[in-house]
């Protein structure tokens, strides 16, 4: 899995090595401060296959992977998809994070249920730490946007990509952050109250569930290190890194009435289609729950 001649430690279950870039040690105490997300005391591995089910991209994308397969999460927080995908299959996940404290919450709850096909690893994305060709799948979901580069982010690790292999690539769009952006400015001027009146994800959270309102509050508003992107921006990416455009999550284009699954080839849509689907992201439920869009490819 790791390339030759590499210093890595390894402790209480994790593999660490070191971190010098210094955003990303920056980003690694954020969310040592505040992990996310984050467990509850009395979670098991039966709670969180019944929330990873309830999620039906999290459902499809598990039956898509199958068994005998291996998945790279990167920036996995605290590990509770890399937990989910392992839970019932014989597929060797790998949940990588820059964040200690993260990793050791999803390491802990890992051993509490006796999953064992996970590995835990702490190190940073723009080392190069994995072999090339390692990884079936590339799971990259609201990561690369907190990174100081995110298109040689996404570079790094392409080289880990099997050919034939899918990688998920989630950012935040240009468009769709609008309505957050505003937010913030509610929240730095008027406060928490305020603020959770007009955050959607707030409203559907419990008054007495003040932890993962703190949780959803630094990460969406207070985070130290944010970037966002267009459509047009990660096609390019993929066509510069041999990386086929398989899907996008919301479609690129706003007039596809054809119901497509989440992993089967779609159509890129033309400009002026994508530019629509961003601009109607700012009004959807896409824009009022933080902007983030997924695009799928293939590793040709």
């Amino acid at each position: 899995m790791f390339k030759n001649n590499l210093d890595i430690h390894f402790k209480e279950g994790i593999y660490e090595l070191n971190i010098k870039n210094s955003i990303t040690q920056k980003v690694g105490k954020f969310y040592a401060e505040n992990p996310f997300p984050d467990y509850k005391i009395d979670d098991t591995k039966h709670t969180i296959q019944k929330i990873g089910d309830n999620n039906l991209l999290m459902k499809e994308l598990k039956k898509f992977v199958g068994f005998n397969k291996s998945l790279l999460e990167v920036g996995s927080g605290t590990c509770q998809l890399s937990n989910y995908l392992a839970i019932g299959t014989n597929n060797k996940i790998c949940a990588f994070d820059g964040s200690l404290q993260s990793l050791k919450l999803g390491k802990e709850f890992a051993k509490k249920n006796n999953i064992q096909n996970v590995d835990f690893v702490r190190g940073d994305i723009f080392d190069k730490i994995f072999e090339d060709e390692a990884f079936d799948f590339i799971w990259c979901n609201g990561v690369l946007h907190h990174t100081d580069n995110p298109y040689e982010a996404f570079r790094c690790i392409i080289p880990n990509l099997k050919k034939g292999g899918y990688i998920f690539v989630g950012l935040y769009n240009k468009f769709g952050r609008f309505r957050t952006k505003f937010r913030k400015y509610i929240y730095k001027f008027f406060g928490k109250k305020i603020l959770i009146k007009l955050d959607p994800i707030l409203r559907k959270i419990p008054n007495n569930s003040q932890d993962k309102i703190n949780a959803w509050i630094k990460d969406q508003y207070t985070h130290p290190v944010e970037s966002t992107h267009t459509f047009d921006e990660i096609l390019k990416w993929f066509k510069m890194n041999n990386i086929e455009f398989i899907n996008s999550i919301p479609e690129s284009s706003p007039f596809n009435t054809t119901e497509k699954k989440f992993f089967e080839k779609n159509h890129e849509a033309t400009f002026v289609e994508r530019i629509l689907q961003q601009f109607i992201m700012i009004f959807s439920s896409f824009g009022g729950e933080g902007g983030l869009f997924i695009f799928i490819g293939k590793k040709k």
